[in-house]
């Protein structure tokens, strides 16, 4: 059965525009040509979305979201509370459950304005993720030719070997033109995600056109099948060495997570969003969607070059004052500029990247990185975790926030995503913290905590740990170098982490946090508020309950 059958048995959309996996040149033209809606706050629904730069369709696009959503909107975010489902799904603030008896209506609602208005569809047939065996067949239908472009882009192509293709497949419907009835439709307000765990169906609608969705969406329901297969999903990088040995890093936004995978002697699995199945680690995306404000080309120059390439999607970076788009080179964008948002974001293939691993796999990892940004000065530079310990620390997803805007403002704040992408998992944190454990047993794994953040004080007293002492203690840990028997250990007095007191090529001084600290009762306390924001943290999530043990 060919999609547009399929749709209309399905949905019953029967009187729209189809334009079925147009290529990328195609749907560059179109998004010129068609999307349209709102980019700025005070301006109309009917401005264009994207634009062209110098390079024209030879390169990237440029669209912009509408001013309400430059980020995912998790306060409208749900998933269908089918009695089927409802016990297996983590339910948060920011994944709430939606009636199921406004599900049903709202979806024909949705299906009739399409219907009544002869909507111009794009449709896009990808998958999430590489391996055959766990793969999801995936179909974006949208509204909007640059999420289309955004879907070719950030998922997987022409994967051979999956069964049962239609049984397994999800739709994605997003129309930007449906404003919800908040009183109706049972949302929140006139925009709303919604996942639909048994009828296989997202639904993305009003003001939601931040490009992350249609990505972020799909990550959020792989979150939920695939510890149903008993496979392991990670919001993490990966990459694997010369020697064939696997690694994969855990890390929330800003502890190096994109950076300490990107080695020119290891090979990029991917970036983002992982599975460890039972033939190792794949990536379950086709591209990579990287930040870009503040971005140094320098130290980022795969990123930089990707800026110029055709097929690429930039999004919400400003134009330069009084120069049009299409007169500017994508090189001479301004990309510290945040005056539309901090979240301006890039969208490229993963073949922009020169040093891939072959079909975006690798082996089962020999080392899990944990990667924090301690701004509190207190944890260690790298800590060698046993089991029990890596369980806790991967569902207290620990990095911390820096001080806000305000002169004057330095003290930082904790900050704890469990399992390192707590919005998007789908089912308690427990569960993938036991598929963990039992992966990492299974494969002799090594577990280990890399601070990124700062020693010898506080955020605004002392110094970042330098990227080159990082990147030696990581090599260092993915050599085996930290392994025990190899080096000797001292356990941290009030977080009972082990910590190496020899690393080649990083001064031993500087392995004890305490002691690069003057003052060391102002660490002792430092240490202590920093634990028992862990434990507050422990009892408020209630993950004793969850069988986490605690372990400090």
């Amino acid at each position: 059965m060919d999609f547009r059958s399929t749709l209309k048995d399905k949905f019953g959309l029967d009187t729209v525009d189809y334009h079925y996996q147009l290529s990328k040149d195609e749907l560059f033209n179109e998004a010129l040509a068609h999307d349209r809606g709102r980019i700025r706050a005070d301006g109309p629904d009917d401005e264009p979305k994207a634009y062209a730069t110098k390079l024209g369709v030879n390169g990237p696009l440029v669209y912009y979201t509408d001013p309400t959503c430059t980020g995912r909107p998790v306060q409208d975010t749900f998933a269908v509370a089918w009695p089927e489902v409802e016990d297996s799904v983590w339910w948060k603030k920011d994944f709430k459950k939606f009636d199921p008896k406004h599900f049903g209506p709202l979806l024909e609602r949705v299906v009739a304005h399409l219907n009544a208005k002869n909507a111009r569809l794009y449709v896009e047939d990808v998958y999430c993720g590489w391996d055959p065996a766990y793969a999801v067949p995936y179909r974006f239908v949208g509204e909007y030719a640059t999420h289309a472009m955004f879907a070719k882009n950030m998922f997987a192509h022409d994967i051979e070997g999956v069964e049962d293709e239609e049984t397994k497949r999800w739709t994605l419907i997003n129309v930007p033109s449906f404003h919800c009835d908040p009183e109706r439709d049972g949302t929140l307000s006139k925009r709303a995600v919604i996942m639909d765990f048994k009828n296989q169906v997202g639904l993305v609608l009003g003001r939601a056109d931040y490009c992350g969705v249609n990505k972020k969406t799909m990550f959020t329901v792989m979150n939920y099948l695939m510890p149903g297969m008993g496979e392991l999903s990670m919001h993490s990088s990966a990459n694997v060495g010369k020697r064939g040995d696997g690694a994969v890093l855990f890390g929330l936004s800003g502890t190096g997570k994109t950076t300490l995978s990107a080695d020119p002697d290891r090979e990029l699995i991917g970036d983002d969003e992982h599975a460890w199945t039972a033939t190792g680690v794949s990536n379950f995306e086709g591209g990579c969607y990287a930040k870009l404000i503040d971005l140094d080309k320098d130290a980022e120059p795969i990123i930089a070059a990707a800026l110029s390439m055709p097929g690429t999607i930039i999004e919400n970076v400003p134009p330069l004052p009084g120069k049009p788009l299409e007169e500017t080179d994508p090189q001479d964008l301004d990309l510290t500029d945040g005056s539309i948002t901090e979240n301006t974001r890039f969208s490229y293939p993963l073949e922009c990247n020169p040093n891939v691993a072959d079909g975006a796999r690798g082996p089962h990892p020999e080392t899990i990185i944990f990667l924090t940004a301690d701004a509190f000065g207190v944890l260690p530079p790298v800590s060698v975790l046993d089991p029990e310990q890596a369980m806790y620390h991967f569902v207290s997803g620990f990095t911390a926030k820096l001080g806000g805007t305000e002169v004057g403002v330095t003290e930082p704040t904790a900050a704890f995503s469990a399992c390192f992408g707590a919005p998007f998992m789908a089912r308690p944190p427990s569960v993938y913290a036991e598929l963990l454990a039992k992966k990492m047993k299974e494969h002799n794994s090594r577990c280990i905590l890399l601070n990124t953040g700062w020693s010898g004080g506080v955020y605004g007293v002392g110094k970042r740990i330098s990227i080159k002492h990082t990147r030696a203690l990581l090599n260092a840990a993915l050599e085996g170098e930290l392994d025990a028997g190899k080096v000797d250990y001292i356990t941290h007095p009030i977080f009972k982490l082990r910590i190496p007191t020899s690393c080649p090529d990083v001064p031993s001084d500087i392995l004890d946090p305490r002691d690069t600290w003057e003052d060391k009762d102002a660490y002792d306390a430092q240490a202590e508020k920093l634990r028992q924001m862990f434990r507050q943290n422990y009892e408020a999530k209630g993950l004793g309950e969850l069988g986490i043990p605690a372990v400090m």
